[in-house]
């Protein structure tokens, strides 16, 4: 019996058994593709990138006549035909010009071209373009089953005569059809047939083929169904309120059941932290280690929970269907502002982190849209900004939960009202110009396959694992280094209270002192560190924005991640880190400024902070990807210099009319 994960045929071992075979799937977006690949390779696979492009490939083996065979899992595309980067690139690739990173460049050997057989139509429009390559060629029909509960039936047979060359019927969330694919690959030729080179006659051929092969069958399944879901999530209104409703169950997901495990990893974090310190011998390795770099790292991959569940969740609503109407639906709305459906998908995926919510825009086919898009993606809250939130919102609205609650989701709307200003403003001036009409398919519901959902939220969590722990990593350190030096002498206030609790005889009120003491070091260390001298230099500079010198500190600190602003205040007012501690919280919000009159966290100045951090580009992960995706640093340049500038503008304003408000 044949491996289904990893398919094994002994056919053909002429063809393919002697060398490592390059294969090569094509095939339109949503036709089974890459469900397909995931059941061909299984485990054995691996992600690289195309030299010179922005694209990624996915890349697997599988066995075949006793080879090992490369299976390459294209960009899914409408037609070779198109002038767009992922069109492009499948040209190249089906010439030979082109191969991911770390392959050989070569035409592949064998070419597996997926089929919906519920759009033949549509779908044999990139077949003959694909069959006019002149590769040996093997088409895979896939939805079979949804196409015979719809009344249509396919002539496989008829199809393969047709078509010239091998075709199958497959159906990969259900593992069937696997082996006989194996066995046309092992024995693929080129094909006997050729379509016409010209449009019009490749339009007719696609005609006569879809006619010969296809038949009316009673209908098993109502197709008003879907006519009638259709209908409702893509209408104007009910369309947009379904789309509402449906986003809101998805963060209220995100905040219910990330709590657990990001409190877990929080925990895990600040336990190495302290075993690091218990093992390590006391000195500089010791601090680096525990408060540079376990602490640094901690401190972004508590995020993950949140990423990955916000990930899972969306690759289901792609899966089953839905998503792709929530684009149609969101068309209407970002038309105005210079973008298309295309852009919602990304700019939905930067509220769990800028970095794949960038990357998502690669599937914007214009290029001044896809520019747009990645310029005012991070205006979008992500997960790291929700520890300053969380801590602003509380300091504004102590014991009002329901207040707490609203402000919450006016940050959520304040981003994305400047990220939809930005992109008007960005596409009426420097990326001027007519966007192409959205072209979208509707693909068919379907259950959600759970395989592809975690392993599709596997990868993108591992891009957000790379970031923390590569940048992030080299961040903290430096942060560390600038809070941490130069060191001083204890203030004499903190070493009287160590002489004191040394005397004492009651253990537990030792305890108390000694604490008061490690805090009152822990504050004196950071006013005179490093860091501390940058935030008394800058303070002149967000004076207009209502912050002191340890405000100032917070924000300079969080410039590279903002993650770490709670964190670092907690440290510099109270001497402690963990800013989520309610007596940390509460000493926080009572805090005194140098006068020893003047709130720290004045009431203009925390919304001020607030609205600072909706609209900061505080993230130097972020604009490494923007100069990646984008083609050039001038790009993340832009985008740095204009939402500084909007943050900094729109703090000014709200700290003025707080002030006023009184």
């Amino acid at each position: 019996m044949t491996d289904q994960r990893h398919p094994t045929h002994q056919a053909g071992a002429d063809q393919v058994g002697t060398r490592t075979t390059r294969i090569v799937l094509l095939g339109n977006p949503n036709t089974g593709k890459s469900s397909l690949f995931n059941r061909l390779t299984g485990l054995r696979q691996r992600t690289s990138n195309f030299p010179g492009t922005t694209q990624h490939a996915s890349l697997g083996e599988i066995e075949i006549g006793g080879a090992v065979a490369t299976v390459i899992d294209l960009p899914g595309i409408y037609s070779l035909e198109l002038e767009q980067q992922e069109a492009n690139l499948c040209r190249q690739v089906l010439a030979g010009t082109l191969a991911p990173k770390g392959e050989t460049i070569e035409q592949p050997e064998a070419l597996v071209v997926t089929v919906d057989a519920t759009n033949l139509s549509r779908n044999l429009t990139l077949v003959g373009e694909a069959l006019r390559r002149r590769l040996p060629t093997v088409v895979c029909v896939t939805m079979l089953d949804v196409a015979e509960r719809r009344g249509l039936r396919l002539d496989l047979d008829v199809l393969a005569e047709r078509l010239g060359c091998a075709v199958v019927g497959i159906n990969p969330r259900k593992n069937t059809g696997l082996d006989r694919l194996v066995a046309a690959l092992a024995g693929a030729r080129v094909p006997n047939r050729t379509p016409p080179g010209d449009d019009a006659g490749l339009d007719a051929w696609v005609d006569e083929t879809a006619i010969a092969t296809t038949s009316e069958t009673e209908s098993v399944e109502a197709s008003t169904l879907t006519d009638r879901l259709d209908r409702a999530f893509t209408h104007p209104v009910l369309g947009v309120s379904l789309f509402v409703l449906i986003m809101a169950g998805l963060f209220w997901l995100l905040f219910r059941f990330a709590s657990t495990p990001m409190d877990l990893i929080d925990g895990a974090f600040s336990a190495l932290a302290v075993a690091a310190e218990k093992v390590l011998p006391e000195g500089l390795i010791a601090d680096l280690l525990a408060n540079g770099v376990i602490a640094g790292v901690g401190a972004t991959v508590i995020f993950l929970p949140q990423i990955a569940l916000l990930f899972f969740v969306i690759t289901l609503l792609e899966d089953s269907g839905y998503l792709a109407r929530a684009s149609f639906v969101m068309d209407r709305v970002l038309r105005p502002f210079g973008l298309r459906g295309h852009a919602f998908v990304p700019l939905l995926s930067s509220h769990a982190c800028a970095l794949p919510g960038i990357m998502a825009c690669r599937a914007i086919p214009d290029r001044r849209e896809r520019l747009a898009a990645i310029l005012v993606a991070p205006f979008m809250t992500c997960t790291a900004r929700l520890p300053v939130y969380a801590l602003l919102v509380v300091v504004l609205f102590p014991e009002r939960p329901s207040m707490q609650a609203l402000a919450f989701i006016g940050c959520y709307a304040l981003g994305i009202f400047a990220g939809l200003f930005s992109a008007l403003l960005a596409r009426r001036t420097i990326l001027r110009g007519k966007g192409r009409p959205m072209a979208l398919e509707l693909p068919s519901y379907r259950v959600p396959s759970l395989t592809a959902a975690l392993r599709t939220t596997w990868e993108r969590s591992w891009v957000f694992l790379r970031k923390a722990g590569t940048v992030i990593l080299a961040i903290s350190i430096v942060l560390w280094w600038l809070g941490s030096y130069p060191r001083v002498d204890p203030p004499e206030r903190a070493v009287e209270l160590r002489t004191l609790a040394a005397q004492e005889t009651d253990e537990s009120r030792a305890v108390v002192i000694e604490a008061r003491a490690e805090e009152l070091e822990s504050m004196h260390a950071a006013e005179r560190s490093y860091m501390g001298l940058i935030g008394r230099t800058v303070q002149p500079v967000f004076a207009p924005l209502g912050y002191d010198w340890q405000l100032s500190v917070g924000v300079m600190a969080s410039f590279a991640a903002r993650e770490v602003f709670a964190s670092t205040m907690a440290v510099v007012v109270t001497g402690q880190e963990d800013a989520e501690d309610e007596r940390v919280l509460t000493a926080l919000r009572t805090a005194k400024r140098s006068d020893g009159v003047t709130p720290v966290f004045t009431h203009p100045a925390a919304w001020s902070l607030l609205v600072y951090y909706v609209l900061a580009m505080q993230c130097l992960p972020t604009l490494a990807v923007t100069a990646r995706e984008a083609g050039a640093k001038r790009w993340a340049a832009l985008q740095l210099g204009w939402m500084m500038l909007v943050a900094y503008a729109c703090a000014a304003a709200a700290h003025a009319i707080a002030s006023a408000a009184g």
